[in-house]
This record gives C-alpha cells, sequence and structure tokens, in this order.
C-alpha cells in the first residue's frame, strides 16, 4: 500500500521534532520502503516501524494514521540496542 507522509515545516512540529533526534523526512520514508517491522510503541501505544535511513542506520519511527494512506509521524530516532 502507498503511504503518504504528513510533513508539518512549521516551528514545533513533527519535521523540528524528528530533525532534534537526526533524522530527516526523507530518512523516514526510505525507512518506510526498507521496513523490516511493524509494531506498537511500548511508551504512547501508538503504531510504529523499525526500517533503515538513507544511511543504513536502524531507526524506529512511531506515527499516526490520519486515514489509510496517509500518517503523521510523532517521533523518530536512531536506535542502538538490539531488538
Amino acid at each position: 500500500m502507498a503511504i503518504e507522509f504528513f510533513w508539518v515545516f512549521e516551528p514545533g512540529e513533527n519535521v523540528d521534532h524528528i530533525r532534534e533526534h537526526d533524522p530527516e523526512p526523507e530518512d523516514i520514508e526510505y525507512a518506510y520502503a526498507t521496513a523490516d517491522e511493524f509494531t506498537i510503541s511500548r511508551s504512547s501505544g501508538r503504531p510504529a516501524f523499525y526500517g533503515f535511513a538513507r544511511d543504513g542506520r536502524d531507526i524506529f519511527v512511531v506515527y499516526e494514521e490520519i486515514d489509510s494512506t496517509m500518517w503523521y509521524v510523532v517521533t523518530a530516532y536512531p536506535i542502538s540496542e538490539v531488538r
């Protein structure tokens, strides 16, 4: 299924938040394309997935489904621990 990500580039919104943890929107889109596990975030209860950023880092992405084809990324960050 093709998913579109809803990015808000205004200060304090989701793009600013994920950049605090280093990934860029393009990393999230690439991670979705390479996702190897879909799960639920233990801390928020929101849907999430593991994938690879463009530079090969393993990242964890937490999102909200706006509808069946559009997702709003809540947070994303590189992970170093073994899953």
